[in-house]
């Protein structure tokens, strides 16, 4: 809870029995509103621990212990047990919920909030928030919409584009982002949500792109001032001492990259940090957490704090995984921690942040002509940028399915936020081209009656008949891996392709057909398939691609033969092949350590 608390007219007369006096509750507020949060947490407890019922100050503690992103649950419910008409109270309790990962019972204590005060901003926008985070995008945009129709905010429309880009309503969600800027250019989390969606359409140039990622450097270089620039880090390194940034280290994409990566590094040359910015935690979190010497969570820290531990953990090299994905915290690396700074992995654009000294990546990924559009000097890794860790699942490959369907089966797992006109309008020539094949799609959006209903209507204008296209919605990894058992061929989308999608695909045994573009991002699906052998698989315009889809799906001999040995094929591959890369990633860190920062600021 960010706003004033403010004085309930209901607040239980102090005379009354198990009720501290008037003045000290009054002073525990002002204590609130000057932000003196630890204050306010030591003074609430010791006034409960006299007067057990005093229901604002649980409020204030909750409050307080938000504030200081500290555990709130017991304290808030406690203050609506005693306030149970607080339509404050119900939204923080939500917050606490939906923290923990509740959202289900979030949902519902936002909901009480909204009943209570129906005109309450905060509810309309964190029911929003949690229905968006479950995949009910269309209920989010109407509450989001709700919301802004009470009160414009920044952080609304932001979130607001968010939704509709999950959506694939890609001109909206960019007109959203820009509507919160106007309210507030200062905000550089819209600037970065901004940014992500630039950086997977095809809106603008490349030089506007760069200019808008500097623009977004330049914001928040300002909002640091004066940047580290000296080290605690030893000079001369046996081992040098690697930082990595993410909210990601668990069962997500940037975690399938790293587990065997990080399980082949050679301790001796390479000591690891983890600096986890989200407090999510699972199975493969577990798995990789012995590979890292320290674990410093950094999602209870501001910025500046954050940048402050990392400087006194005397990091050599930082990393940052996320970019301008969410919850990145990307400003950190302004604060210039480390003296040597990287961008892999997670995001495939420019950071705009001058203090980003490098960005990892692979000649395929960014040719030599590309390099202008990054603030950062690329750092080229030989054959790959990207190592995939082979699922945990031990599931065979099956058969080629057209050989018993008589009929070919495409299929695509990516989201919706990826399929723009210019790729149905594709596929709907490769289905006519085809007049048996059929189009299996599956994501998480598609699990949306509502959205999956309307997805229907895009498919009729295109000229695609939605009775040869299966859409399913999201299911557990290992059923989704199952599912390539019903798929002869993904259909790559474009501008923005698969890239965990296409590894997954290529280890049970389906080629992807990727069109490359002219970014990172964009030639991603080529990185893969060129580094596994399968350049037949790469177009290079929108023709060639929908040529390349009929031709190679008419060979169901070549086909099978393909999938019966193409899990063999790819694990002998650099893209699988962890030991030879971990050997290429120490090299780069080290060769970006010599390179990166004058001696004489070592220190």
């Amino acid at each position: 809870m960010d706003k004033v608390v403010s004085m309930n007219p209901e607040i239980p007369d102090p005379m009354r029995q198990n009720q501290p006096p008037t003045a000290e509750v009054q002073a525990l507020i002002a204590l609130y509103n000057a932000q003196r949060y630890a204050e306010v947490e030591s003074q609430a407890n010791r006034l409960l621990e006299q007067f057990p019922d005093a229901a604002l100050v649980w409020k204030l503690l909750g409050a307080a212990l938000q504030a200081q992103r500290k555990d709130a649950l017991p304290a808030l419910q406690n203050a609506v047990r005693l306030l149970p008409n607080d339509a404050e109270l119900h939204n923080s309790l939500g917050m606490a919920m939906q923290e923990r990962g509740k959202l289900e019972v979030a949902l519902d204590c936002y909901r009480n909030a909204r009943r209570l005060d129906p005109r309450f901003v905060d509810a309309h926008y964190n029911i929003g928030n949690v229905q968006s985070e479950l995949g009910r995008l269309e209920a989010a945009v109407a509450n989001y919409i709700n919301a802004l129709k009470l009160k414009p905010s920044a952080m609304i429309y932001s979130n607001l584009g968010a939704a509709l880009q999950e959506l694939g309503r890609i001109g909206e969600a960019l007109t959203s982002c820009q509507r919160a800027l106007k309210l507030d250019p200062s905000l550089t989390v819209v600037r970065s949500n901004l940014l992500g969606m630039l950086s997977s359409t095809s809106s603008g140039t490349a030089a506007q792109r760069l200019e808008e990622a500097r623009e977004y450097g330049r914001a928040v270089s300002q909002k640091v001032g004066v940047p580290f620039t000296a080290w605690q880090c030893e000079e001369s390194p046996q081992r040098l001492r690697v930082g990595l940034v993410s909210c990601d280290l668990r069962n997500h994409p940037v975690g399938y990259f790293l587990e065997s990566l990080l399980a082949n590094l050679d301790p001796a040359r390479v000591e690891l940090i983890a600096y986890p910015t989200d407090s999510n935690i699972d199975a493969l979190t577990a798995r990789i957490k012995p590979h890292f010497a320290k674990w410093r969570p950094l999602h209870a820290l501001n910025d500046a704090d954050a940048a402050r531990t990392i400087h006194a953990d005397g990091v050599h090299v930082l990393l940052d995984l996320s970019g301008h994905t969410e919850q990145n915290r990307l400003p950190i690396f302004a604060w210039k921690p480390a003296p040597v700074q990287a961008s892999w992995l997670g995001y495939f654009a420019t950071t705009g942040v001058a203090e980003m000294d490098y960005l990892l990546a692979d000649e395929t990924g960014v040719p030599d002509e590309q390099r202008q559009y990054f603030t950062e000097k690329i750092w080229y890794l030989p054959d790959t940028r990207l190592c995939f860790s082979a699922p945990e699942h031990d599931l065979p490959v099956a058969a080629l399915p057209a050989l018993n369907n008589g009929h070919i089966t495409f299929g695509c797992f990516q989201r919706l936020t990826k399929v723009g006109s210019d790729v149905l309008a594709a596929w709907a020539k490769i289905l006519g081209a085809l007049p048996n094949a059929r189009l299996r799609w599956q994501c998480k959006q598609l699990g949306d009656p509502t959205v999956a209903a309307k997805f229907v209507t895009r498919l009729q204008q295109h000229g695609i008949d939605p009775a040869r296209v299966t859409m399913l919605g999201e299911v557990s990894r290992e059923a989704y891996l199952n599912a390539h058992a019903e798929v002869d061929v993904i259909l790559d989308t474009f501008p923005f392709p698969g890239g965990t999608t296409t590894c997954e695909a290529l280890w049970m045994g389906v080629p992807t057909l990727t069109l490359a573009g002219d970014t990172l991002l964009a030639r991603q699906g080529a990185s893969l398939l060129n580094v596994t052998g399968l350049e037949e698989w790469i177009a290079t315009t929108e023709a060639e691609y929908i040529s390349k889809a009929v031709t190679l799906a008419g060979d169901l001999s070549k086909l099978a033969d393909l999938r019966a040995g193409l899990r063999e094929r790819v694990r002998l591959s650099p893209l699988f092949d962890a030991p030879r890369f971990a050997r290429s990633f120490e090299t780069a860190l080290w060769g970006m350590w010599q390179a990166g920062t004058p001696q004489s600021s070592r220190k």
